[in-house]
């Protein structure tokens, strides 16, 4: 593979099912390495888990270390000039002195973990020298290798090479799109090969599941039936709104109330666009969760999988998936991981990456365009023209920033969609519309104003209280009515808990309550 590196591209956040022992950048673990210098015998650090090597740090290589520890990833860098060894160290970068045409230094580099090794000297003989030895003695690692020029291409080749890169402005942006694709392909054969060793997988969707959570269980389904994985989809709350019952039904898909489901009667439980336990779920631990995949901003899991990628959906995660596996996606599915995308996206126009466009236009040629106009105009019920009417009715407003309460109600979705109502007011720029039920304080927030994270806002207002997060426009809370224990009256409880809320989300969002 040759790559002509005149493209910027994106490395979305990957994670290969390790679990690493913290979240925080790792530019850093230098502090903890002693070793001078590989030639003397001296192993890398055996407690982390170092996934790749970078050969060579000269401005290429440089400019990739760097791209590398802002991602997180779990790296050494070797070169035989020692001034530029220390140089590194004093940027807290794994640095280590190492000539790699030495066969013994590769040796030394070659651990179990090792996935992916660019070498990225200006010496195309010992690069080559260096990727043969890697290739002797372990082929399984994905070697990107930089060429001189295009006549030094077909020798790298030849010598084993996965990629050949060959210098310009953009080569280091051109390799990381090379381990984009190998962390990609990785990550999707660690999950075949997860699914394959078990016999019955149960997935479990986000509480009042919407589309994107819906058709992402799907395509995991659809992975699993792949290697006679036997999968059901398994939902809490309710389908209520319109659409996402229209997309069910038209879809025809099949779906299991938790109320009906026994855990253990299924291998593993696989969290789908959800994956914290309690958060917008009904888990209270991770027992037999061993996949979470997710494009939500949640905390890192001890479990056996986990996929977290800042794109505009879940669906494009398992578009993916399936691209990178080879499995065809017929019409129906097409249609489905299609109108998640749109969905999650708001039609392309929020937070939408370039991820999610590539995968929407391979789905757009095989999705079923009549189904998604019938998906997109559903009649609306009697009870969501309701709430949007009480959410106008009670709106609260204090300068562009709007909260409404539309007292108990039965259907939790048609929170959502008075808030997207409700944001088209002239002059309203971010909105909290909520509602309880039996159990819950339910709350539903939109956000059209760039000062506001309305995600950010919703967490740090009722994370303490509940469960709440989301994205820069849109989220949402769940608050138990518990903390409101001792209240019986309806109508004092439902007082408290607009006060609770209002001041909350005007505390947090810095504008004072207009009385």
């Amino acid at each position: 593979m040759l790559l002509y590196p005149f493209h910027i591209y994106n490395l979305p956040k990957l994670n290969l099912g390790v679990n690493p022992a913290s979240s925080k950048s790792r530019w850093w673990l230098i502090s903890a390495y002693n070793s001078t210098s590989l030639e003397q015998g001296i192993p890398l650090k055996n407690d982390e888990r170092i996934t790749y090597a970078v050969l060579g740090s000269g401005s290429v290589g440089f400019l990739v270390a760097k791209e590398l520890a802002q991602r997180g990833r779990m790296f050494t860098i070797i070169d035989k000039n020692a001034k530029r060894v220390e140089t590194l160290r004093d940027q807290n970068f794994d640095a280590h002195v190492g000539d790699i045409t030495k066969e013994e230094v590769i040796t030394e580099l070659l651990t179990p973990d090792l996935e992916i090794v660019m070498i990225l000297s200006s010496d195309v003989d010992a690069n080559t020298k260096a990727l043969s030895v890697i290739k002797e003695r372990k082929p399984d690692v994905f070697v990107i290798v930089r060429a001189a020029d295009p006549l030094s291409k077909d020798k790298l080749e030849e010598a084993g090479a996965d990629a050949v890169v060959y210098p310009s402005a953009l080569i280091a942006s051109a390799t990381l799109h090379d381990l984009q694709k190998a962390e990609s392909q990785r990550s999707a054969n660690r999950l075949h090969e997860i699914l394959k060793s078990i016999k019955k997988l149960g997935i479990l969707v986000h509480d009042n599941p919407d589309p994107d959570s819906i058709a992402s269980a799907l395509a995991l389904g659809q992975i699993a039936a792949s290697v006679d994985t036997e999968a059901a989809i398994i939902y809490h709350g309710e389908i209520s709104r319109q659409e996402n019952r229209a997309f069910v039904n038209l879809l025809n898909i099949d779906l299991i109330h938790v109320d009906e489901v026994d855990p253990n009667e299924y291998d593993m439980l696989a969290l789908v666009d959800t994956g914290t336990p309690g958060a917008n779920n009904p888990l209270t631990s991770l027992d037999k969760v061993g996949i979470i995949i997710d494009h939500h901003g949640v905390p890192e899991q001890r479990v056996l999988y986990t996929d977290i990628r800042d794109v505009g959906s879940t669906a494009t995660i398992l578009t993916n998936y399936l691209d990178e596996l080879d499995i065809d996606i017929d019409k129906r599915l097409a249609t489905a991981l299609l109108y998640g995308i749109r969905i999650d996206t708001q039609d392309f126009k929020k937070h939408v990456t370039p991820a999610d466009l590539a995968a929407a236009m391979k789905l757009m040629q095989l999705s079923d365009r009549e189904i998604l106009n019938q998906i997109e105009s559903p009649t609306m019920s009697m009870e969501t023209l309701d709430i949007i009417g009480e959410a106008i009715h009670n709106k609260h407003i204090s300068g562009s920033y709007l909260v409404s309460c539309v007292g108990f109600m039965h259907n939790v979705d048609a929170l959502a969609q008075a808030a997207d109502y409700v944001l088209n007011l002239e002059g309203v720029t971010a909105v909290a519309i909520f509602g309880l039920n039996e159990e819950k304080i339910h709350i539903s927030a939109r956000s059209k104003d760039i000062r506001v994270n309305i995600g950010t806002v919703m967490s740090q207002a009722f994370g303490d209280i509940g469960s709440a997060g989301g994205h820069s426009n849109a989220a949402a809370a769940q608050i138990p009515l518990g903390v409101f224990t001792g209240v019986r009256d309806r109508k004092t409880l439902l007082s408290l808990v607009e006060e609770v809320v209002t001041r909350r989300f005007y505390t947090e969002i810095g504008v004072e309550r207009d009385e």
